[in-house]
């Protein structure tokens, strides 16, 4: 039979014993112990009760030993309730155990899973039942609560008793409603406005539109961040001086609102004096490194260009047989003109090589997934800016939600420890979407995948498209390490279906197969060789279509080998915000097959960041362009080799809509030259950033040309081929929502030829559910 037991009942009993213990023991004072009784123990043996005391037969009846006995079994945790009595000469000892956890479990909660929350208790099952346990888990229970902002939060742990000594412990949890915050102040602010300061801090205050979000709800190691973003906000902007005073929190009397103060003290602002650069390392100059640094005098003290300045010096330095350099700033105020005189020390750090490298939270992914990423290996000197490399190419896996890599000390002075933590995120997708996409309509997709199969970093998935103008099919699998080598191996196997009715009056079927194989020559430079073998199949020639285009009818075999080398600099292959990127391309037909041409494409794209200029990394310039060239070998080249000009290279145009078109109907017949151009700046709206919304401005620049014209029964067939340029410009809005990425371009065509089909709005939107 179980019963329910309040838990604070239950711990009174112990307490009340125990206060009375000490007048009990006074009364057995006197004589010697001829002999020790336990009684009540049901597991645990006489002879481990007997172990935790401090008095033996043969030992006096010795008040202060036999208190401290008492306390030394209570110690223990493992009884609810100790009693020692005298009888005679024997000492008897009569005690209570605690009971054993039967199981564990939790009722009433929303928020958090039981999963989540089994591993943080204290208690486990099979494990002795202490009071102080289940109230140091509840505790933990309501802590958790309160770092995802439910401080209203209600938990009351119970015990069932079983028999045989045993119970369950159940912990009924009210969520409460989220603890948000109602309002943000700052106090002490003069140079720069309240609503300038939240945009800068990372907590929010509540909003209805914010539902999607937890930065409204008040969580204290958000607040430490916000602090440290402050600081290195007001470093950035000459305040040199500048301290976050306090922060604090008053949570409302009905605990469902926080008010958030900030107090501030700003400090005076300063000016770049003088800038100089000491080193005492033989082979760097100052004049070398002097380049390198991002201020100049006269201008406003900067932290963060500091920072980058010992960055770039450190780099510089190590990539120049300098591996332990060390780059000290010295910042040295004049008050009265406000005014600072910068120096850079380059000096030579300690000589600390990597003792041992250490990861730690992988479950999933293998140790070597880890180690292939770093930079450096165990024996090599310490090198910072290596570490933040390795750091950075973990982070692009997209396997983790956090890296974080640290030093400490090792078995000797010139010895560290490089320990990585990383936190896994699931790596699983069983996609299921829908959306509309302006160059082939409405669709519906599905895809399985798993970008880090077993832990290994192989990558494989299949996906299907059904949309209005198009069909999809593909398998994929790569290996980024085949062999456990620096080559990148893979293949694909696909089904499409092209519908290009509005633009050529055709169809296109194509199935195949593609082989992969790459290489890194450097941590910026790679090149992947792949082979293709594809049956294509143009059907569907509408009887309007022109003879450009019927010529076309029919299925034929390519069989491709190509190649792709690629130079990267870029910042993130994620989300890039500053560097380049240069792409060479290369496809030659004719190894088989029934189709013959050599075709190249060379492109690139380079990264211009403003946050200097606008004091926010939201800001910055996108510059791309491309070029490329299909030469037909002396054979007639088909219309679905050639490139296309419009849509995604050349907004305000349809895709496939600018360059050479057939007199007769109207269809696109793409070109064998190409070359395109785009300049985009990117911007922040003036709305909060928790919404999602960026803004864009774009111009996009293109040409398209070179296209046989054909003769039938003697008769040219008129065709339009201009190389002169065409022109879009327009404005755009990007919109990252949990439901998938919304993307507007508003396109106006601002120069254009005959026959070129533009388009205003170009809109895409996708979702996974």
């Amino acid at each position: 039979m179980a019963f329910w037991v309040v838990l604070g009942s239950f711990s009174m009993v112990s307490s009340a014993q125990e206060l009375s213990a000490p007048v009990i023991i006074a009364q057995m004072a006197g004589g010697t112990i001829a002999n020790i009784r336990v009684e009540g123990n049901q597991r645990l043996e006489p002879g481990t009760i007997l172990s935790y005391m401090l008095v033996r037969p043969g030992d006096p009846f010795d008040v202060n030993q036999l208190d401290r006995s008492l306390k030394t079994l209570y110690a223990t945790g493992l009884f609810s309730d100790v009693d020692l009595r005298r009888e005679g000469d024997t000492l008897v000892v009569r005690v209570k155990e605690n009971p054993i956890v039967n199981r564990i479990a939790f009722e009433g909660n929303h928020l958090i899973s039981d999963d989540t929350l089994r591993p943080e208790m204290q208690l486990r099952p099979r494990s002795v039942f202490t009071p102080t346990f289940a109230q140091a888990d509840r505790q933990r229970i309501l802590d958790m609560y309160a770092r995802r902002g439910y401080f209203a939060a209600r938990v009351e742990p119970k015990i069932i008793q079983l028999p045989q000594n045993r119970v369950d412990v159940v912990f009924e949890i009210a969520d409460g409603p989220s603890t948000l915050i109602s309002r943000i102040a700052f106090v002490g602010n003069h140079a720069f406005s309240e609503s300038r300061l939240k945009d800068v801090i990372d907590s929010r205050e509540e909003a209805w539109w914010r539902f999607l979000s937890s930065s409204d709800s008040y969580d204290p190691d958000r607040v430490n961040f916000d602090k440290e973003a402050l600081r290195r906000f007001y470093l950035s902007k000459g305040y040199a001086d500048f301290e976050v005073v306090s922060a604090t929190a008053e949570l409302s009397p009905d605990k469902r609102s926080f008010f958030l103060t900030f107090t501030l003290n700003e400090g005076e602002r300063y000016k770049i004096d003088k800038i100089t650069v000491h080193s005492t390392l033989p082979s760097i100059t100052p004049a070398e490194v002097e380049p390198l640094v991002e201020l100049d005098p006269d201008d406003w003290y900067d932290g963060d260009a500091v920072e980058r300045s010992v960055q770039a010096i450190s780099t510089y330095g190590q990539n120049h047989g300098q591996p332990f350099i060390e780059v000290q700033p010295e910042v040295q105020r004049n008050r009265e003109k406000h005014t600072i005189d910068l120096v850079f020390n380059v000096i030579e750090g300690p000589r600390v090589y990597v003792e041992r490298i250490d990861i730690v939270g992988n479950q999933r992914t293998q140790d070597k997934v880890i180690r292939r990423e770093f930079r450096l290996a165990e024996g090599d000197p310490l090198n910072a800016s290596l570490i933040r490399e390795t750091r950075q190419r973990l982070q692009d896996l997209d396997f983790f939600g956090n890296v974080n890599i640290e030093t400490s000390p090792g078995s000797a002075p010139d010895k560290a420890i490089v320990t990585t933590t990383v936190a896994e995120k699931a790596t699983g997708e069983l996609t299921f979407g829908g959306g509309y996409a302006s160059d082939i309509g409405a669709l519906l997709s599905a895809g399985l995948r798993e970008k880090n199969i077993i832990g290994s970093g192989i990558d494989a998935g299949v996906n299907g498209i059904l949309a209005q103008r198009e069909t999809q099919v593909n398998l994929s699998v790569t290996d980024p390490y085949f062999l456990d080598r620096n080559i990148v191996a893979g293949f694909d196997l696909f089904r499409t279906e092209i519908n290009n009715i509005d633009i050529a009056e055709y169809e296109e079927r194509r199935l195949g197969f593609t082989l992969r194989a790459g290489y890194e020559f450097t941590d910026h430079l790679r090149q992947l060789w792949s082979y293709s073998l594809v049956s294509r199949d143009v059907f569907n020639v509408q009887p309007t279509a022109s003879i450009y285009v019927q010529d076309e009818a029919g299925t034929t075999l390519l069989s491709q080998i190509s190649q792709a080398i690629t130079l990267d600099y870029r910042d993130s292959k994620l989300e890039p915000h500053t560097g380049y990127i240069l792409r060479l391309g290369t496809d030659f037909a004719g190894v088989g097959g029934n189709v013959h041409f050599f075709r190249t494409k060379i492109d690139g794209n380079y990264y211009v960041p403003l946050d200097n200029l606008m004091g926010s990394p939201d800001w910055g310039i996108a510059l791309s362009a491309g070029a490329g060239y299909l030469f037909n070998l002396g054979y007639q080249e088909h219309i679905i080799d050639r490139f296309f000009l419009g849509g995604d290279n050349l907004r305000g145009f349809e895709t496939g809509g600018a360059g050479p078109h057939a007199v007769v109907g109207g269809d696109s017949l793409g070109g064998r030259l190409i070359w395109t151009q785009s300049t985009e700046l990117r911007f922040p709206l003036p709305i909060s950033a928790d919404i999602g919304l960026s803004g864009r401005a774009f111009v996009d620049i293109g040409a398209l040309s070179e296209v046989n014209q054909l003769v039938l029964n003697g008769s040219p067939q008129q065709i339009t081929d201009s190389a002169s340029p065409r022109v879009g410009a327009g404005v755009g809005v990007s919109w990252k929502t949990p439901f998938g990425l919304v993307n507007i371009d508003l396109g106006v065509p601002v120069v254009k030829k005959s026959l070129d089909k533009t388009q205003l709005i170009r809109f895409g939107f996708g979702t996974r559910f």
